[in-house]
């Protein structure tokens, strides 16, 4: 589809150069039977690069195309109403592509909110340059320090943030399975989750952006990136969201589990219980962890299903250890709901690249 919306916008361009050509007396231009003067003839012109130009900022991925996209569709209808006998059928060109740009600002947009978010985070980050030694881990159970040994945090700096991208299948129940991308940013001194994902659910491009941060907690999901399917701001998203942040640091970012808001409490050798606390909410977990001193897999109780605004028990399984950047983290997972009825699958996660202390 992106080929030939791509095809469309140069051919339209293209025919805007029989205007320039009309004017100036270049070839036998018998499609126009309204003379045209120069001046306007080299409007045609512009308007034909100028729609060459925003498909070759499409094809590069810029986001800038849809800005000059709207520019050129807006002076081409103005020049095929000064000739609408003859050049009426561009309109139908001129509405495909308005329609594709609009929707392009729109993604660049709440892209755009995503990336601000992050910049903020950025620039409030402290980046000391600490190092993480044997005595940091002393006052941890030993599983997890094990787990810390194992994916291999002694002697690297201490994180102060983690960028993760990676991609995967979602679905709800009783729905199909669609398939996703999504880049996220942890920071640790000030608890923040901020996470994009790009999605195309049953056809058009579904993009959803979860921030957590504060003591608020959002989940904003818009088709095309314009119209709001999913919207949950409400008090349940913060404990939640408060879960799914804990879940982040014990897979991949477990150096961030050296941390004093978290409480913990041996059940026996494979597992511990976790609680951690942020703005006065406490979450908790079970990890449990392999005879490798790989983490197998994150339980909690605490976390509410927002399809139903109910808490019932979540877990991730991981599995399938990778060298991630010098450290040993899981590269894939799956994200469970134990129901009354039985487990469901909502969500298979593989990991594509992981960074920590980013600046940008």
């Amino acid at each position: 589809m992106r080929i030939i919306f791509l095809l469309i916008v140069l051919l339209h361009g293209l025919i805007h150069f029989m205007g320039f050509a009309k004017a100036f007396d270049y070839g036998n231009m018998v499609q126009f039977t309204k003379e045209i003067s120069k001046p306007m003839g080299l409007l045609w012109l512009l308007t034909g690069l100028l729609f060459i130009v925003s498909a070759v900022l499409n094809l590069i991925k810029k986001d800038t195309w849809p800005i000059l996209a709207i520019i050129a569709v807006l002076v081409s209808q103005i020049l095929i109403f000064t000739v609408w006998k003859d050049a009426k059928f561009g309109t139908i060109a001129n509405v495909i592509i308005l329609v594709a740009a609009i929707i392009g600002f729109a993604m660049h947009n709440f892209e755009n909110r995503y990336k601000k978010d992050v910049h903020f985070a950025m620039g409030t980050t402290n980046f000391r340059d600490e190092i993480i030694t044997e005595k940091n881990l002393e006052t941890l159970p030993l599983q997890v320090q094990n787990y810390l040994r194992y994916v291999g945090v002694v002697g690297k700096p201490k994180i102060k943030n983690v960028k993760a991208v990676f991609e995967g299948e979602m679905r709800d129940k009783g729905k199909d399975w669609f398939r996703f991308t999504s880049e996220q940013y942890n920071f640790f001194d000030s608890p923040t989750r901020l996470f994009f994902m790009k999605a195309k659910v049953s056809g058009p491009p579904t993009h959803g952006y979860h921030s957590y941060k504060e003591n608020r907690a959002r989940m904003l999901i818009k088709l095309l990136s314009l119209f709001p399917v999913v919207d949950i701001k409400s008090k349940e998203m913060f404990p939640t969201e408060t879960v799914t942040y804990f879940n982040d640091m014990c897979l991949f970012a477990p150096a961030a589990l050296i941390d004093k808001r978290i409480q913990w409490e041996a059940i026996d050798e494979v597992s511990v219980k976790a609680t951690f606390t942020n703005k006065g909410t406490s979450i908790s977990a079970i990890l449990y962890f392999n005879e490798k001193g790989q983490l197998a897999n994150f339980v909690s109780n605490d976390r509410y299903s927002v399809a139903e605004m109910k808490i019932f028990p979540f877990s991730t399984p991981v599995s399938d250890y990778k060298n991630f950047g010098g450290l040993n983290l899981p590269a894939s997972g799956e994200g469970i709901w134990h129901y009354p009825d039985g487990d469901f699958v909502y969500g298979k996660f593989n990991f594509k690249s992981i960074g920590y202390n980013e600046t940008k």
